[in-house]
């Protein structure tokens, strides 16, 4: 049974009628340009074929009713009027969030009732937040039929994040989820929002590896890193690390940490490799974008020590199949999730064996691996009708 299918049956379960709606937002992966986001630099994430799936129909008052399969078997209820803080399960407040900054600039909704579902991995960063967000604000658009384009509603949700969360993430995420492309990824400028579809190249696969390392970002060192960017940033007197070559950076090498500068130099060079790996995809050069693969996690390992030794052994297990045909590298916010690997279609089945073979007699961890497909940004099920 399908996701919408599901859905669907949870719904007339939970609140005795049929649904008016149903839309879905993808979660993503990102290819390459880690914790180079909230720096105003570059990324190219790829939305995935995993997301929120949400149910949804109106209500005659301003009462918020959802429940999140799989996520609780509470309900939660909230006035539209004043919309609070949870600290009973999380998961209320990507709801609460997203609603609350919606209500800033669209004050022509009322009520509603949502029953969500999901299949994005939680807490392995493939941005499962980012994908509940954008499902929400798109059921909210179709339900009272808003004005809201894909770039206004991914800042909504980084907003969500920011402001009532309490995560200091980026754009990408959310925008890759509004508006990715089926088959491409996007490099995306994370300052002028402006961003060009890459295409996959040839007969290459996604596979997505969870190490099983579970993180939290709002409560692990993301928040941190982004200090310490701002910090280097406001040194050397421009608006981001955006801003800064690297032989700009090595001159200035002596009013900073070590730490400082390592932390600066993996944003700096973290963003000439995603532009390059942009030039790569767009001419088939699968041995190029490998070895920059490849330099983005050596410089997450040991520039910007977000890897764990679960992800540098998973790394190194895949690369020991795919040597220069593909590439592989950590992915997301770091200290735990995923890596993600671009990898012929035929060494698809090698990889997965040799994850199988040594990742848990590493590690004592099971890797969960997923093949995914480049997709498309959040639609309602039926209508196609972007954010």
């Amino acid at each position: 049974m399908e996701q919408t299918e599901i859905i669907g049956h949870i719904f007339k379960q939970q609140f005795e009628i049929e649904p008016e709606v149903i839309c879905y937002a993808p979660g993503r992966v990102n290819l390459l340009g880690d914790h180079t986001d909230y720096n105003d630099g570059f990324v190219l994430p790829a939305a995935i074929d995993a997301g929120t799936t949400i149910a949804a129909s109106r209500r005659d008052d301003d009462q918020v009713v959802a429940f999140a399969e799989g996520y609780s078997t509470n309900v939660d209820c909230f006035s539209l009027e004043n919309i609070a803080f949870s600290h009973e399960e999380m998961w209320r407040n990507y709801v609460r969030g997203t609603l609350k900054c919606l209500r800033k600039s669209h004050t022509n909704f009322g009520g509603v009732n949502l029953a969500i579902t999901g299949n994005v991995p939680q807490g392995a960063g493939l941005s499962s937040s980012a994908s509940f967000e954008m499902a929400i604000l798109k059921t909210i658009v179709a339900l009272y039929q808003l004005d809201l384009d894909g770039v206004t509603a991914a800042l909504m949700g980084q907003r969500a994040e920011n402001e009532f969360v309490g995560c200091q993430c980026g754009i990408m995420d959310q925008l890759v989820s509004a508006l990715g492309l089926e088959g491409h990824a996007m490099l995306l400028d994370c300052r002028s929002l402006t961003f060009k579809d890459a295409p996959i190249p040839d007969g290459m696969v996604i596979l997505v590896v969870n190490s099983n390392v579970k993180r939290g970002l709002v409560d692990s060192e993301y928040n941190a890193r982004r200090q310490q960017c701002e910090e280097v940033a406001r040194i050397l007197n421009v608006p981001a690390l955006r801003d800064v070559s690297l032989e700009q950076l090595n001159g200035a090498k002596r009013n900073l940490s070590q730490e400082q500068y390592r932390r600066a130099r993996h944003v700096v060079t973290e963003n000439a490799r995603t532009i390059a790996t942009m030039t790569a995809m767009q001419t088939n050069d699968v041995k190029t974008l490998g070895s920059l693969m490849g330099q983005s996690h050596d410089s997450l390992r040991y520039d910007y020590e977000v890897t764990t030794k679960e992800l540098d052994g998973l790394v190194c297990i895949i690369n020991s199949v795919i040597n220069d045909a593909g590439g592989v590298r950590m992915t997301g916010g770091g200290f735990g999730g995923c890596v993600v690997a671009l990898i012929p279609a035929e060494l698809e089945q090698a990889v997965i064996a040799a994850v199988e073979a040594q990742y848990s007699s590493q590690f004592g961890l099971e890797a969960e691996i997923y093949r995914c497909h480049a997709s498309t940004g959040a639609f309602r099920v039926g209508n196609r009708n972007y954010i």
